[in-house]
């Protein structure tokens, strides 16, 4: 197929693990009535963003994948027949915890997981205290209705990963995603990290000749310290912003992209033909220095 309609969940959490999963699967059948075939859910749905502090209470809301929330989603899946894109905190064993996305296919298949490569440690995104960086390398899926690509909210801001997963196939580049503003911080700032935010993102699409889509999560958390910044978006192959969401309300989101276009963009700008791929050898490196 080389049309098929994606939806995007953007939605507020609270700290009701059960609640926020229910919440997730009815908009995922909003999203199917609406045409989906392909639903994103956004980073971590099933609680509030816990990683803005290191509290080791926060490590029982962690699950084995497959586990009880893809089992649920499975379900729901084979039910509606919508691929699902599911951002889950991963229980691999005993002190062993990863970023988890699962990917489920229309018919309920788990198909399998991507582990969020790059783990950052910011004040209020203390990641590395809850995630083992991934080590299964970068995934794309077979799903029904395309072939598709799924990195994690830090790997947003990381060329190699989105150039790595468009090399193995990704027709389409999901990226579910947690990230906000302090409400303590000005607007001038908050517009200036939101641009640079979707510019990366946009960058990817228009390097690797593939749509782009970005699903974050909305409302204030953190006892009111921090605003989820929602604006989720799709671009096309060559950048472009087709659709962009809200700031501050949830929205279920349903758009058809033509993922032949690929085809087009690439051989009128041909970046995937003029890559020099014998040059790039040093980037394997922390820091190219002098000596």
């Amino acid at each position: 197929m080389t049309k098929v309609k994606i939806g995007l969940v953007q939605m507020s959490c609270t700290n009701d693990k059960e609640a926020n999963l229910q919440k997730a699967i009815e908009k995922v059948r909003e999203a199917a009535a609406k045409g989906a075939q392909i639903v994103c859910l956004q980073e971590l749905f099933t609680s509030l963003y816990f990683c803005d502090v290191e509290d080791y209470e926060n490590f029982k809301l962690a699950e084995p994948i497959p586990g009880p929330s893809t089992d649920s989603l499975s379900k729901v899946a084979a039910e509606t027949g919508v691929v699902i894109i599911a951002s889950l905190f991963e229980k691999r064993a005993q002190g062993l915890y990863h970023n988890t996305t699962a990917v489920l296919d229309a018919d309920g298949t788990y198909l399998g997981k991507y582990r969020k490569m790059h783990i950052p440690d910011d004040p209020a995104y203390y990641e590395k205290f809850y995630f083992t960086p991934g080590d299964l390398g970068y995934k794309v899926f077979k799903t029904k209705f395309a072939t598709i690509g799924v990195l994690i909210c830090w790997d947003q801001w990381y060329p190699e990963a989105a150039r790595i997963t468009s090399l193995m196939g990704a027709e389409i580049l999901f990226y579910p995603t947690a990230i906000g503003w302090a409400t303590s911080q000005d607007d001038a700032t908050n517009t200036e990290q939101y641009n640079a935010w979707q510019t990366i993102q946009r960058s990817h699409a228009v390097a690797n000749g593939v749509h782009v889509v970005s699903v974050n999560r909305v409302g204030l958390e953190q006892n009111g310290l921090m605003k989820f910044w929602g604006g989720s978006f799709v671009a096309n192959p060559f950048g472009t912003v087709m659709y962009q969401a809200s700031p501050d309300k949830e929205e279920v989101h349903v758009m058809e992209l033509n993922t032949e276009l690929s085809d087009r963009y690439r051989t009128h700008w041909p970046f995937m033909r003029d890559r020099r791929i014998d040059s790039y050898q040093p980037i394997t490196k922390r820091y190219i220095d002098e000596d």
